[in-house]
């Protein structure tokens, strides 16, 4: 195994499964913290968390004139909350509750004079779950396998960045959605879509619609959650003729007919002998699969040469 293979941490879901399931519901609290505050942005960019040299992040949250943040401290294991008049709070991050971290998370908050309301019901999760503030079941936190999570989305941000940056037309951040636990990155060709279906799990529809308003390449990276193991993806909305069948790289990606998304596991890409090649190669032909199919006009939304001449 290579140096780099090395920095692309192994996440065998069964091995960290209840922690999996703890932080998703941990990290849709936060999530729903930053949705109740914002303004809304196109696509719910407003809502997303985003990778840390040291976990997850909020960013900045308006709060009249007054702005906060909430990081994930993934390094020290540690939730902590900056205000920008100063004032700071952390609580360690270990084997407690949804319902504990719950009452902790807007106790804090409480003491800082930030008052907020947030739904209490998990979103994007199939199966009947209870309110965060009466859960008292996900209560595990394995802290070697959440820094093993990070570590991976570092990664995968690295090179999700990377491809980001080689399209000149509309393109979302590269950024961690917490309804779905997954990092993601949006290319749009810029004409409208046809109305999404919505259908998702404890999502209203016309969030749904709105997202998906215009034509998209979206690809992303799961942990673990609906597949069983940790797996990169990539779809077309509206899904274009032809889509299923385009030979997309590398040979370890298959087409998912239930989720009709194009799937490469977690493992193949790490496990290779240059795992920043393969991921660029799916990422790339996946987007191609979107983009040449459905006649997106390549010429005008690509960048032909890098701008700071390297």
């Amino acid at each position: 195994m290579t140096i780099q293979n090395e920095h692309w941490p192994r996440l065998p879901l069964e091995q960290w499964k209840d922690t999996y399931e703890t932080l998703h519901l941990w990290s849709q609290i936060v999530g729903k913290i930053r949705l109740s505050r914002m303004p809304w942005i196109n696509h719910s960019w407003h809502v997303p968390l985003y990778v840390t040299a040291h976990g997850l992040t909020t960013s900045l949250i308006p709060y009249g004139i007054r702005s906060f943040e909430i990081d994930f401290d993934f390094i020290d294991h540690r939730l902590h909350i900056v205000t920008s008049g100063g004032e700071r709070r952390s609580f360690t991050l270990k084997p407690m509750s949804v319902a504990t971290f719950y009452q902790k998370m807007m106790g804090v908050l409480s003491e800082l004079d930030i008052e907020v309301s947030i739904w209490p019901m998990p979103v994007e999760i199939p199966d009947p779950i209870l309110p965060f503030h009466e859960n008292e079941e996900q209560a595990a936190y394995d802290s070697e396998a959440v820094e093993r999570f990070w570590r991976a989305l570092l990664q995968v941000h690295r090179v999700f960045t990377d491809f980001r940056v080689r399209f000149i037309g509309k393109v979302s951040p590269v950024h961690f959605f917490w309804g779905a636990f997954d990092l993601a990155v949006t290319r749009f060709s810029g004409r409208t879509a046809p109305k999404h279906p919505g259908g998702v799990p404890n999502c209203a529809d016309w969030i749904m619609q709105e997202a998906y308003s215009h034509e998209v390449s979206s690809a992303g990276f799961w942990p673990g959650a609906g597949l069983g193991e940790a797996a990169f993806y990539a779809y077309a909305y509206p899904e274009p003729n032809g889509f299923s069948e385009y030979p997309v790289l590398p040979d370890a990606a298959y087409y998912h007919k239930d989720l009709r998304e194009f799937i490469i596991p977690y493992e193949a890409v790490r496990t290779a002998k240059e795992p920043d090649t393969i991921l660029s190669d799916f990422l790339q032909s996946t987007y191609e699969a979107a983009a040449d199919l459905a006649g997106w006009d390549r010429s005008t939304l690509e960048r032909k040469t890098d701008p700071t001449g390297k």
